[in-house]
């Protein structure tokens, strides 16, 4: 389990694999902490506010609050404490047994803090502490103030971010570092706790380590409890559903695409984004996922999030694709030139803008998640109702136009399959809802529109000479974002044309069970060079076609083997590369939300199946 920190494949760099991390959370940020105790990426103290440690996108300028053995010898072992995100990272050596267990209080007060507990359980440990947080993506410098019992590290940048270590341990100050070697023998504990100075110390009584630790286990056990899923694969589901709670705002209601920014979808290249912000697409998604699990108060809370998007529309204007999680329209982006990227993989980019895109399938999955959450969890209001209506009269008007699409190419646009096939869910699912409620509608609009779109598909998207539909209008290439299409409803999952299409996907885009989201050699449309990874998203989204179609065996081999690639927590990240290494921002919602749905339905299927025999 041991890994190195040292040189590495690509160079001397000093990078751990980005599967080799586990994540920490308080519903307002997140921390990735390494298996050797090294805590590399920290935004604070929000999802999308600037980073305080980034060393895994640079390990000299980026910052980062390690705790380890002194030696950083011996073997590792991390782990979750059960149905928790209280993460324990042991170190083994002939000396004996340490360990450190991570988490953020969730104790019903805002905390935005990290603890940290060092122990030895067996022998004795030396272990080395350095915080050497980096204010501002690591462009603000810092003082630091010495004090009893306690280290301030005040920002000199605009942010005024200001931090508090708390310990009892002894510390020096190396190069605006706090730093502090101890060891521990059997039995014996030191903590250390990273908090806002801003706000006022609850951390000061003794008791308090211990206190948070209860509570917030408890918080964590009793959400999960909460699940209504009992079927196969139980506990990877359940973290797949820790890890979403540990990506929605509890200040919002929002939820992140993942927590980081700046990891590439292939080492050394160029697609590197930012994801630390809430797309519209992963809304239908997202609630279909929440509410499978019986989590209707978070899908509420989302929907509400995505209401408020709805109502500060002004008339005749499109949705943005994605938004800041506090609902903010402006996410510029720009590039971290400091940053040397994570293994030479630059630009490392904050921001994204890719927000000003045209992605017309952004209110298939809109309607699709409204009229999931209608049926399912609350009747919405006739206010939310007359926006959506403006939405669907605006897709009614431009359903026909090129686009970005599903993955926001940029490279022109073009009419793309998905997002045609999602505009004709949009109207669909308007026409659907407006019946169930009595809802007023432009009926005979909205069916001629719907009728039109479907009719599109078959005749401008379907190639008889490869028997399949296209990515866009007049390719000659596949794309995974086709196995929605039985997903939402648009074909029957045993369609003769959709049997061929599934066929054409599993033998183009389809390695061991892993599936790529397109074929760049056989001309898809991308707009960048280079390779990536399979998309992981995909690989469960497969899964579940095949269980659909019927075949259940080859359905349950595939989902069983991709479940192999998750890291030794069970996270995915977006991407797995040609070895087998996750790439891209991590941990990925998308990815856990397709793992849970394709859990859900393969399940369901193998019950009845077991049953019928």
């Amino acid at each position: 389990m041991h890994q190195d920190r040292g040189r590495g494949r690509h160079g001397n760099e000093r990078y751990r694999p980005i599967g080799s991390y586990g994540i920490i959370g308080n519903l307002e940020t997140v921390a990735l902490v390494g298996m050797d105790g090294s805590i590399d990426f920290m935004c604070f103290p929000e999802f999308d506010s600037p980073t305080i440690f980034a060393a895994l996108l640079d390990y000299r300028k980026g910052g980062s609050f390690k705790l380890g053995p002194a030696d950083g010898a011996g073997s590792r072992k991390q782990l979750y404490f059960p149905d928790s995100n209280i993460l324990l990272t042991r170190f083994l050596s002939p000396d004996g047994v340490g360990e450190v267990s991570d988490f953020m209080p969730i104790t019903g007060e805002r905390e935005p803090a990290v603890i940290r507990r060092a122990k030895t359980n067996r022998g004795e440990t030396k272990f080395r502490m350095v915080c050497d947080p980096r204010f501002d993506y690591g462009r603000a410098p810092h003082r630091v103030e010495r004090k009893k019992d306690e280290v301030l590290f005040i920002s000199k940048g605009k942010d005024g971010t200001a931090l508090r270590l708390r310990t009892e341990r002894p510390v020096e100050i190396q190069n605006g570092a706090a730093v502090s070697e101890f060891t521990l023998k059997t039995g014996e504990t030191a903590a250390f706790i990273l908090e806002d100075a801003n706000l006022g110390s609850r951390s000061k009584h003794e008791r308090y380590v211990a206190e948070a630790f209860k509570a917030t286990m408890n918080f964590w056990q009793t959400w999960i409890h909460r699940s209504q899923y009992r079927g196969r694969w139980r506990e990877t589901v359940n973290r797949s559903a820790l890890v979403l709670k540990l990506l929605a705002s509890s200040k919002y209601g929002s939820i992140v695409a993942a927590p980081t920014f700046g990891l590439p979808e292939e080492v050394g290249g160029v697609r590197n984004w930012d994801y630390r912000f809430t797309w519209i697409r992963d809304a239908s998604f997202t609630l279909y996922g929440l509410m499978r699990l019986g989590y209707t108060a978070e899908a509420t809370a989302f929907m509400d999030w995505i209401e408020a998007r709805c109502a500060n529309l002004k008339p005749g204007k499109p949705l943005q694709i994605m938004y800041g999680i506090d609902g903010r329209h402006d996410l510029p982006e720009t590039e971290l030139t400091h940053f040397e990227g994570y293994r030479k993989s630059r630009p490392v980019r904050i921001g994204n803008g890719a927000a000003n895109q045209l992605q017309l399938d952004i209110y298939g999955e809109l309607m699709d998640s409204v009229y999931i959450f209608n049926k399912s969890a609350e009747l919405i209001s006739y206010d939310f109702w007359k926006h959506l209506t403006q939405l669907i009269d605006w897709v009614c008007d431009h359903w026909q136009q090129p686009d970005a699409g599903i993955w926001e190419v940029r490279g022109g646009r073009h009419e793309f399959l998905y997002s045609r096939v999602m505009c004709w869910v949009a109207v669909d699912r308007g026409l659907r809802l407006a019946q169930k409620r009595s809802f007023p509608a432009s009926w005979e609009k909205w069916e001629r529109i719907r009728d039109q779109i479907y009719r599109d598909v078959y005749e401008n998207f379907w190639d008889e000479e490869l028997k399949c539909f296209v990515q866009f209008k007049g390719a000659k290439a596949v794309d995974a974002s086709a196995l929605l299409m039985p997903l939402v409803k648009f074909i029957g999952p045993r369609d003769p044309r959709w049997l061929s299409t599934l066929k054409v996907i599993n033998e183009q885009l389809v390695e061991d069970s892993l599936v790529y989201r397109y074929n760049v050699m056989k001309g898809a449309a991308t707009g960048f060079p280079g390779r990536e990874g399979t998309f992981s998203m995909c690989s469960f989204w497969n899964v579940e076609c095949l269980a659909r179609s019927g075949d259940l065996k080859q359905a349950r081999f595939f989902f069983e083997k991709t479940l192999g690639y998750a890291n030794h927590l069970g996270l995915f990240s977006e991407e797995i590369g040609l070895e087998g290494e996750l790439l891209g921002n991590f941990p990925q919602a998308f990815t856990h939300l397709g793992l849970i749905s394709a859990a859900y339905y393969l399940n369901k299927k193998l019950e009845e199946a077991r049953a019928g025999e």
